[in-house]
């Protein structure tokens, strides 16, 4: 199984003067999770927008193999970034719903809309309105509907914004489960949403890919530039507001801060394995 993107490039007018949302991006997915990572304005969600079919791109060419006839379309799933419910719906009703509309049919309708809740941990809950949800909940809903039909290829944009951290291991979780026969585009500026379960991380910026590979790649080429050290409390916003800073750790009356930098940024600083947060602050800078 393959979904092949070939030199898909947008671009939009702002005022009067041509911007590119993408350029030229080629990439060729197999079956597991792949981590397209990047700040807010990358492309990421112009990106998505393309491959579902809710926008055009100017040029390139997207290509689905699996052995069927059938369009790629038809074998998509997808969760949107903010995405909105009815709220007086019970959850099980939801699915329902959404399946009309898939035109999904099966032998039980009832027993499927159960089984689909089932796998994101809201069985229990399929007769409560989802008004009634709390966040993590109406993520773990959206996951739901995204795999009504059991697609081939599924789609997230932005699927943890606002959620605790305890919904987003949760989240991460169901991902990983529904990975082994599917490809699975995850599309975040939150680096800890993929850390552990992509296989493949794509970089963007700019409308561009800037590096793609397994974390293990990726953080090879941030080797030797992250560095920690410990300095006096008082001194940390001067150090933020001068350096690379990807994270920062109190310890009584000083801070370890871990730094990227090419070369020693402070005097006893000792260099640290690299983190894939690590090799983001490096190509980015703040996100």
């Amino acid at each position: 199984m393959e979904l092949k993107l070939s030199g898909i490039t947008k671009s939009y007018y702002k005022g009067k003067k041509r911007k590119n949302a993408l350029t030229d991006f080629t990439l060729t997915m197999t079956e597991g999770v792949y981590g397209i990572l990047g700040p807010n304005g990358a492309g990421k969600s112009t990106l998505i927008n393309i491959i579902t079919g809710i926008i055009s791109r100017d040029s390139g060419s997207i290509a689905f193999s699996d052995g069927s006839d059938h369009d790629y379309l038809s074998h998509l799933g997808f969760m949107p970034q903010g995405m909105d419910f009815y709220r007086s719906f019970t959850a099980k009703d939801y699915i329902k719903y959404i399946m009309t509309l898939k035109k999904y049919k099966t032998e039980d309708d009832n027993l499927y809309a159960l089984d689909i809740l089932s796998k994101v941990n809201l069985r229990e809950d399929a007769d409560r309105k989802i008004g009634a949800f709390s966040g993590g909940m109406k993520q773990r809903l959206g996951i739901a509907q995204a795999i009504i039909g059991e697609p081939k290829v599924l789609i997230f944009d932005e699927p943890t914004a606002g959620l605790d951290a305890k919904e987003r291991i949760r989240f991460r979780n169901v991902i990983s489960s529904l990975a082994a026969d599917k490809i699975v585009i995850l599309a975040t500026h939150i680096v800890t949403d993929i850390a552990y379960i992509a296989k493949t991380v794509v970089l963007m910026d700019k409308g561009r890919i800037i590096s793609c590979g397994s974390q293990e790649e990726l953080c090879a080429d941030a080797d030797g530039k992250v560095w920690e050290c410990e300095v006096l409390s008082g001194e940390v916003m001067d150090y933020m507001s001068r350096m690379r800073v990807s994270n920062a750790v109190s310890t009584g009356g000083k801070y370890t801060l871990r730094i990227i930098s090419d070369d020693c940024p402070i005097s006893g600083a000792v260099k640290v394995e690299p983190t894939l947060e690590d090799v983001c602050i490096y190509r980015f800078g703040d996100m």
